[in-house]
């Protein structure tokens, strides 16, 4: 004799007795079927980019009132008709499927498994939205035959990735790498596997005078095309040309702009053909190294200004210069930083969407003000309207690494390496972080990586020296540190070899102490913030708190680490004097 059904069992009968299993089946089908259609059809139809979501949404609301309105009402030959519970039914009564819901479901299944086959099979080598998640933009080809446009070219290839760049869903590789690959012997797929992009646009320049011909080559990393395009501008329209370029890219690899990003690139960009021309020349001349190439971006910025001073990229580009030019300490920052603050406000009248300005003001609020809120504030601003700068990115987790947020800023070093892995100024700041995190040997590797690619580069030797320092290899030091020394005569050399040998790192370091008190005793300029290192390597902790209070009156904008772990806190957290200082730039306290 059969045992009493289940409460799953009876709730089951339940559900099919009340047809629930035949809705639930029918409504997926049919819903399957609608978003298939708008799908397809949205593009083609030039529909609302938005109508897909809105369908899927209106969909998903409604698959929970068909349940219940099924649990509730039944569809008879009679028309609806509340169904009846179980203990209404008398005995003798059969309930039925009626053969019109017994087809529908059939039907229904077919349709879903159909739909599946074809979604899996039938479309494996269609985009889907979240396929491309990454993308580098080859240097164009130069097919005009005249290479004197190779420096306009070049800047042209600038201003594309970062107007693409304002894409948040994808990760756009900077320029500094994406030069690595001009004219190089690499098929797609193996430049896309060596940078772990999805990605790769090829673009080539086959004419250039009043109109610009350009065509673009989209291909994936197993070198399938998905997109080729010409275009044939006038040369003022270069930008608006970008703007389109960037919403085709994001069309076709199945990005959904916000309403922001549409209303960026539907802002119309023309400029002068001669400022343009100068403008994409000091981009060129901006992202090599070294004083002199940063100086010729300042000339051609200053005359795109000159010949258009209404418009504001150029202005964005002095900000920049004038950072560079501080921070690589070609110039005092008395003289650098009122320079950016100028073209900083003039850029934002210019163009309130300007990311470039509100990363210097981030970069001044931080380290000339210390002011941390308006400075991150300003990051997140400029990340929101470029999220794939990189330099931003490193240089917001350099604020995160002196708030004591440590998780918040080796994320965002991560970004930001990923952004441009093979720029040195990157891969030095990605090295401070990690000594900071006291990961000497990541810091390390990243740092000699950066002197690899420029063996000339000021600024990965610093953060290198410190690596080894904290890591014990005092040696290493010794020999990296000595070769950023101004004095160069072989006496003075030989002497620091000897006490190096003789009296090791303490030795070299009482030495560089005395030196720089005599120069600064005879009114000579010296780092107080350095000074106030060295005194507290050798344990002088009350003449390091001098030099940290002395280098707080000057503005040093390297004071701005002073929070952070690896060189004053193991010695000095339980001075009163330096507590005080850090609470005068509202700088975190040490962790008890």
């Amino acid at each position: 004799m059969p045992g009493k059904p289940s409460n799953l069992e009876q709730f089951w009968q339940e559900l099919k007795r009340r047809r629930v299993i035949h809705v639930i089946t029918v409504y997926a089908s049919a819903a399957f079927v609608i978003i298939e259609l708008v799908g397809n059809l949205a593009e083609p139809l030039n529909l609302p980019s938005r109508l897909p979501t809105i369908v899927v949404i209106v969909l998903a609301i409604g698959f929970p009132l068909a349940i219940i309105l099924s649990w509730l009402y039944d569809l008879t030959s009679e028309g609806v008709e509340r169904t009846k519970p179980l203990n209404e039914i008398k005995d003798g009564e059969r309930s039925t499927v009626p053969n019109a819901w017994k087809i529908a479901t059939y039907v229904s299944f077919v349709v879903i498994i159909g739909l599946v086959v074809f979604n899996v099979m039938g479309r494996g080598n269609q985009i889907r939205p979240g396929d491309i998640q990454s993308l580098l933009i080859l240097p164009p080809k130069n097919y005009t035959g005249d290479d004197q446009l190779d420096i306009f070219i070049s800047g042209m290839h600038s201003a594309l990735i970062i107007d693409i760049g304002r894409i948040s869903e994808i990760n756009v590789i900077s320029k500094t790498t994406s030069d690595v690959y001009k004219d190089v012997d690499m098929t797609i797929s193996q430049i896309a596997a060596e940078r772990g992009v999805d990605v790769l646009l090829e673009p080539a320049v086959f004419c250039m005078g009043d109109s610009i011909c350009i065509g673009l080559n989209m291909i994936t990393r197993d070198e399938k095309q998905i997109w080729f395009a010409e275009y044939s501008e006038p040369k003022s329209n270069i930008l608006n040309l970008n703007n389109r370029i960037t919403k085709q890219i994001a069309d076709e690899v199945k990005i959904t702009l916000t309403l922001d990003q549409e209303r960026l690139l539907a802002e119309s960009r023309t400029a002068d053909p001669d400022a343009l021309d100068a403008y994409f020349k000091g981009l060129f001349y901006y992202e090599q190294t070294g004083k002199e190439n940063i100086e010729m971006a300042r000339e051609y910025f200053e005359l795109a200004i000159e010949i258009d001073p209404d418009w504001a990229p150029p202005y964005a580009g002095l900000q920049r210069v004038w950072g560079a030019l501080t921070f690589f300490g070609y110039i005092p920052q008395n003289i650098g930083h009122p320079e950016m603050y100028k073209y900083f406000q003039k850029t934002l009248e210019l163009d309130p969407n300007s990311a470039n300005s509100h990363f210097i003001k981030a970069q001044i609020s931080a380290w000339h003000e210390w002011d941390w809120e308006t400075a991150e504030r300003e990051y997140l601003r400029s990340l929101e309207l470029n999220p794939n700068d990189a330099l931003c990115r490193m240089f917001y987790a350099h604020l995160l690494m002196i708030l004591h947020r440590s998780d918040e800023a080796v994320y965002q070093a991560q970004l930001g390496l990923e952004l441009d892995p093979l720029r040195p100024l990157v891969l030095g700041l990605y090295g401070v972080v990690m000594t900071s995190e006291r990961d000497y040997q990541s810091a390390i590797e990243h740092c000699e990586k950066a002197l690899s690619i420029d063996p000339d580069n000021k600024f990965a030797p610093g953060p290198l020296a410190y690596a080894y320092r904290f890591s014990g290899d005092t040696l290493k030091w010794y020999e990296i540190w000595k070769k950023g020394l101004w004095r160069t005569d072989d006496e003075y050399f030989a002497s620091l070899d000897s006490i190096f040998h003789e009296h090791g790192y303490q030795g070299v370091i009482e030495e560089r102490i005395r030196v720089n008190e005599e120069v600064y005793k005879n009114g000579g300029h010296i780092s107080f913030r350095d000074q106030a290192e060295r005194y507290c390597a050798v344990g002088k902790y009350d003449k390091a708190v001098d030099y940290l209070e002395k280098a707080c009156e000057r503005n040093d904008g390297m004071m701005a680490y002073t929070s952070t772990d690896v060189i004053y806190y193991p010695e000095l957290k339980y001075n009163p004097r330096y507590i005080a200082l850090l609470k005068k730039m509202n700088l975190p306290l040490p962790e008890e």
